[in-house]
């Protein structure tokens, strides 16, 4: 095997967060800078909103109503002749 080919290898890489959070993990590089983490990460709070810019749910939604506003069409049996 090829010595000496393996970046250096840091166990306390500090990694601060745009939030202010800091926090240590391992890792090649010995600083690291991160926008989101998981104290500000929407999924993670449980603040996630749904943006619906185009209005596709509210269109969606007034389609079914007006489907389920109208009778069902029977189809017509025809009788045969004898």
């Amino acid at each position: 095997m090829k010595t000496d080919i393996h970046p250096k290898y840091f166990p306390k890489a500090s990694v601060k967060c745009a939030c202010g959070n800091t926090f240590f993990v391992g890792s090649t590089k010995e600083f690291i800078e991160t926008e989101i983490c998981a104290k500000c990460h929407p999924f993670y709070t449980k603040q996630e909103k749904v943006l619906d810019t185009l209005g596709r749910v509210q269109k969606f939604k007034e389609r079914m109503a007006k489907k389920s506003d109208k009778p069902k069409k029977t189809k017509k049996v025809k009788e045969r002749k004898k």
